[in-house]
Order: C-alpha cells, then sequence, then structure tokens
C-alpha cells in the first residue's frame, strides 16, 4: 500500500471515529433532555460509526498497512433542540460524504482498486445515511422542537434498534 493512501485512510479512520465520539456526545444531550428516543437512535449511530472505523482498521492492516491512531478534537454539539442537532448530524455526515469521496478520487488515482472496492460500500452507505438524516430532518420540521408530535417521534426514534444500522 503506498504511503499517501495509507496516511489518507488513518485520516479517515480518525474521522469516523471522531463522528462516533460526536455522535455520542449528542446522545447525551438528547438523552438529558429527556429524548431518550432520540438518545436511542444517536447511540446507535456511535456504534456504526466504530464499525466503520474499523472496516478501513482492518482493510489496512489486511494490505500489510499500518494503522496510526490520531488524536480526537472534544465534540462539538451545540444545542439541545433536535432540529438545530440533526442539521448538525446532516452537516457532519454531508462532511464525511465529501470526505470519502476525496479518499476514493485518491484510490482511482493510485489505481488502488482494492481501495476502490472496499470504498463502494461506504459510499452507498452515505447515500443511505444522509438520506435517513434529512427525512428525520424533514419530521422535525413539521412538528417542531416540543409537543405531543416531538413526543411521538421521540418515540419512533426509540424503537431503531443495531440490528436495523
Amino acid at each position: 500500500m503506498k504511503k499517501d493512501v495509507q496516511d489518507a485512510i488513518n485520516d479517515q479512520i480518525r474521522a469516523e471515529f471522531e463522528s462516533s465520539y460526536t455522535y455520542l456526545a449528542m446522545a447525551a444531550v438528547m438523552e438529558s433532555a429527556n429524548l431518550k428516543g432520540f438518545g436511542n437512535w444517536l447511540r446507535i449511530q456511535w456504534e456504526e460509526e466504530v464499525g466503520h472505523a474499523m472496516r478501513l482498521y482492518d482493510f489496512v492492516l489486511q494490505r500489510g498497512g499500518q494503522v496510526e491512531l490520531k488524536a480526537l478534537e472534544k465534540p462539538k454539539v451545540s444545542s439541545k433542540e433536535p432540529q438545530k442537532l440533526f442539521r448538525e448530524v446532516l452537516k457532519m455526515e454531508q462532511d464525511n460524504t465529501a470526505r470519502i469521496h476525496k479518499l476514493y478520487d485518491l484510490a482511482v488515482s493510485e489505481k488502488d482498486y482494492a481501495l476502490q472496492t472496499l470504498l463502494h460500500w461506504f459510499i452507498d452507505e452515505q447515500v443511505e445515511e444522509e438520506d435517513i438524516v434529512d427525512d428525520i430532518l424533514e419530521k422535525l420540521k413539521l412538528i417542531g422542537d416540543s409537543g405531543p408530535n416531538l413526543f411521538l417521534l421521540d418515540q419512533e426514534m426509540g424503537q431503531r434498534s443495531p440490528e436495523e444500522a
């Protein structure tokens, strides 16, 4: 594995772990606001992002590369309002999509076919992630950040199980 590819994958591993850490911080905020269903959904995202990081981690090792775990930033959660928080989630996923696309461009330029194949899964995953978050945001726009409809959406979010992720 070429060093520039290995370094880029290690950067993506850090980004995936950073996303997971942010999701966990967001879960804590929602749970503290007694929105345990939203907290549940965000905790499952935390686990999913760890899985993404580990998929890349294992890939580097399978290719004989060196995994370099880098320091994580403190998670930034700027709002306790579900609508604002999920706008942050969408932005985080869009940024992650851009990083995956950049990594894919590198894989193409380096003719790293194995990495291209792996990244197809990530590209498909990002389309799904952004669509799901956009759907949640649209529901939140309709119902607002309080009231009985928020309670119902919170209950719906609480029904998500790790197997669905």
